[in-house]
């Protein structure tokens, strides 16, 4: 008996020229949304802003991505990993002592705004803000993200236990849950007030604060 092969369902807009250029572009669309969305909300950004970046056609972005709601989860999940490396990077640095860590992923931080005039902040602190105008689908994944965050940092928190600098009786995951909260505010203010001092001074504070 002869089963007929199924075609796949037409994609909208304009096709790629090859498999190779389906990848490049969209990852190009996916880099250009988070340069664009790390300096304003989602959805005050257009998308002829990002196409025009890229110089995609706006014809073409559905081939990509099926609707803006399903650009900007992409988005998230980018963001995500990029920054769970970068949390790595620092927080798992066997160079240095556990809250040392913390204070190098603090320095990091300060030294990107600085480079971007503090134009840009963070993807996701920016998309829970204006929570109330985005897409519901949104609402899981940002959660998501800031529960595994949170997860990165007690995990380090409980190794500077382990070395002593921190009191054992401490609650490492609401410590953690703390630090994200406050930090996601002082990235806001350090864009509005074009300035590293927000965020030297909250992780002051935070490290001051940890019971011993």
């Amino acid at each position: 008996m002869h089963t007929p092969t199924l075609m796949p369902p037409r994609r909208r807009g304009r096709p790629p020229k090859s498999r190779d250029a389906l990848t490049d572009t969209r990852e190009l669309l996916l880099r250009a949304g988070l340069e664009t969305l790390t300096e304003k909300g989602f959805a005050t950004a257009g998308l002829d802003e990002i196409l025009g970046r890229v110089g995609v056609p706006k014809g073409s972005f559905y081939h990509y991505f099926a609707s803006k709601e399903a650009f900007g989860l992409a988005l998230i999940e980018r963001y995500a990993h990029f920054f769970a490396r970068k949390l790595d990077r620092h927080l798992l640095c066997a160079e240095l002592t556990p809250l040392a860590r913390v204070q190098a992923f603090v320095d990091d931080a300060q030294a990107g705004m600085a480079r971007y005039d503090y134009r840009r902040g963070c993807l996701i602190g920016n998309l829970g803000q204006e929570m109330g105008a985005l897409p519901e689908s949104f609402r899981a994944q940002l959660q998501a993200v800031f529960a595994d965050w949170q997860a990165r940092l007690a995990a380090c928190l409980r190794l500077a236990q382990q070395a002593d600098e921190m009191s054992v009786t401490a609650d490492a995951e609401q410590l953690a849950a703390f630090f994200w909260i406050g930090w996601e505010g002082a990235v806001l203010r350090a864009k509005l007030a074009q300035s590293a001092e927000p965020l030297t001074v909250f992780a002051r504070f935070f490290l001051a604060g940890l019971p011993r």
